[in-house]
C-alpha cells in the first residue's frame, strides 16, 4: 500500500540562489559568483549525478560568454549554505558549452539527465527544436574526459522519452526487473514537452551504450500481477494520467522507503510530488508541495509583472512585464537529511525571470 501524505509540506524554502552574480531578492552577491567567476551571468535546470566522489549538474541554455549550456561540479555536502559550484571550463578559464558532433545544441536543446559509469560520463540531451516541438529528439553522448568533450552514441527518442531522469539501481534489489543479476539504470521519460504522462525503461547498467537493451515498462500482467517489459517503445505504458509533465526527477529515498517523484505542472500550479513503493505503479495522488504565491516564491524570489503589480525588483532587465515561472525541480537525493520522523529533501528549480536556479528544501512527514 502507498502511505498517504499526511502533511508533505511541513516547509519549503528557498536556502540560496545558486547561479548568477547577486541574489535579487536579498541584494546581495551570491554564494557561487558564477557571472565574474565562469561567465555563467543566467541559466536553468541542473540535473545532478555522481561521478568522481562528486555531484555534476546539468545546465540548460546559458547566458553568458559563450551561449550554449553549462555543466558544473561541486565536492560540497552540506546544502544548507549553498552547495559550492565549479565549472567545467576551456582554455580561458570560462564555462565551455557542452558539444556533441552532428547534434544541434541551440536554445531548448539542452542536457537533461546523466550518469557516471566508471570513468565515463554519459549525459542525455535534447535536441530537434521548432517552432512545432519545443524538444523534438533526445540522444545520449559520452563522455571520456569528465565532461569537457562527447561523442555521439545514438538517438534514443522522438516519442515518450525526450526529457528523462535515469536512476542507477541494484537490479538485485527491485524485484520485477527484466533482468536483476547486475546493477542497471531506470529511466523515467516524458514525450511532448509538457504535455506527456510519465513513462519508464530499464537498461542494464553494462549495456548503457546499446539501444537495443532498452526494455519499457508496459503495465501489469492481470493474471499473475507481474510487470510487464517490451523491446518496443511504442508499447510503454504511462505510469499515471497527469498529461502535463516535461522536466522530471525521481529519487529513492531509504528514510521514507519510497519512491518519490516531482515535476512541475499548470493545473494544479506548482511542483507536484507523488510517491510509489516500485518504480512503475502505483504512484499516489499528486501533491503539491511548492505553490509560488503560498511558499514564498512570487513577490520575493520570482518576479510578478509589473503590468499586475509591483511587488518586487528581481526582473531580468527588460523583463518586468514578464511572469517568473517554476520548472525543473531536480532532486539531490545524496544530500537528504533525516531527524525526527521528518525528512528534508534537497533540490534545484529554476524560476525563468529572473533566469536564474535555486536551490530548495522540502521537509516531509509521512502519515
Amino acid at each position: 500500500m502507498i502511505s498517504v501524505v499526511r502533511r508533505a509540506t511541513v516547509g519549503t524554502r528557498k536556502i540560496c540562489q545558486f547561479t548568477g552574480n547577486t541574489d535579487r531578492e536579498l541584494n546581495q552577491p551570491t554564494h557561487n559568483q558564477t557571472g565574474t567567476k565562469y561567465g555563467v551571468l543566467g541559466t536553468d535546470l541542473g540535473f545532478s549525478f555522481p561521478f568522481d566522489n562528486r555531484l555534476y549538474f546539468l545546465f540548460g541554455d546559458t547566458v553568458g560568454l559563450h551561449g550554449g549550456d553549462s555543466i558544473a561540479y561541486s565536492q560540497d555536502t552540506d546544502p544548507e549554505d549553498c552547495l559550492q559550484l565549479q565549472f567545467v571550463t576551456g582554455p580561458d578559464g570560462r564555462y565551455m558549452p557542452p558539444k556533441v558532433p552532428s547534434v544541434s545544441l541551440d536554445a531548448f536543446e539542452v542536457p537533461i539527465g546523466g550518469l557516471g559509469v566508471g570513468q565515463k560520463i554519459y549525459v542525455f540531451f535534447t535536441t530537434a527544436h521548432t517552432e512545432q516541438k519545443v524538444m523534438g529528439r533526445s540522444v545520449l553522448a559520452r563522455s571520456d574526459d569528465g565532461a569537457k568533450s562527447f561523442t555521439f552514441l545514438y538517438n534514443v527518442s522522438t516519442d515518450k522519452f525526450i526529457n528523462v531522469d535515469p536512476v542507477v539501481v541494484e537490479a538485485a534489489a527491485i524485484p520485477g526487473i527484466p533482468e536483476n543479476t547486475r546493477q542497471g539504470v531506470l529511466l523515467w521519460g516524458t514525450g511532448d514537452y509538457r504535455k506527456s504522462n510519465p513513462y519508464l525503461a530499464y537498461i542494464p547498467l553494462a549495456s548503457v551504450e546499446d539501444r537495443a537493451a532498452w526494455r519499457f515498462y508496459a503495465g501489469v500482467d492481470p493474471a499473475t500481477g507481474l510487470s510487464r517489459w517490451s523491446e518496443q517503445e511504442t508499447d510503454a505504458a504511462a505510469l499515471f494520467d497527469h498529461p502535463c509533465l516535461g522536466e522530471i526527477s525521481v529519487a529513492w529515498y531509504p528514510t521514507l522507503g519510497k519512491w518519490l517523484m516531482l515535476y512541475n505542472c499548470a493545473l494544479p500550479r506548482g511542483i507536484t510530488m507523488r510517491l510509489a513503493d516500485r518504480p512503475w505503479e502505483p504512484w499516489s495522488d499528486g501533491e503539491v508541495i511548492f505553490q509560488p504565491w503560498n511558499d514564498g516564491g512570487y513577490c520575493h524570489f520570482m518576479h510578478v509583472a509589473y503590468s499586475s503589480q509591483n511587488c518586487d525588483t528581481v526582473s531580468d532587465p527588460g523583463h518586468e512585464n514578464e511572469w517568473a515561472g517554476e520548472y525543473g525541480p531536480y532532486m539531490i537525493p545524496s544530500l537528504a537529511q533525516n531527524k525526527a520522523g521528518t525528512t528534508t529533501i534537497y533540490y534545484v528549480m529554476s524560476v525563468w525571470n529572473p533566469y536564474e536556479v535555486m536551490l530548495m528544501k522540502t521537509e516531509l512527514i509521512l502519515g
